[in-house]
């Protein structure tokens, strides 16, 4: 299944390692700092020019890419949900 994550990004679910709220996580320095250090690195990828509310973490072919979603951490999380029918 394949998942949203704003603007024209789509990912595999499984590649998402991690889904963060930014209000929850930017209250701590280690985070902060973990961005910072992804972002000099090139990790980052910004979906829009929109404030961030979340970030998201993916691996795929051993590469770790983190993308700066619009969209919120709760709904992105919903979005991974299989549905039953």
């Amino acid at each position: 299944m394949y998942v949203h994550l704003g603007g024209n990004v789509v990912v595999s679910d499984k590649d998402i390692i991690a889904i963060f709220d930014m209000d929850v996580v930017t209250t701590s320095e280690a985070t902060l700092q973990f961005l910072k250090i992804a972002e000099e690195e090139g990790f980052i990828v910004r979906i829009s020019s929109e404030k961030p509310k979340s970030f998201i973490i993916t691996e795929r072919d051993k590469r770790s890419v983190i993308y700066l979603s619009p969209i919120s951490a709760f709904t992105l999380i919903k979005r991974t949900q299989k549905i039953d029918a």
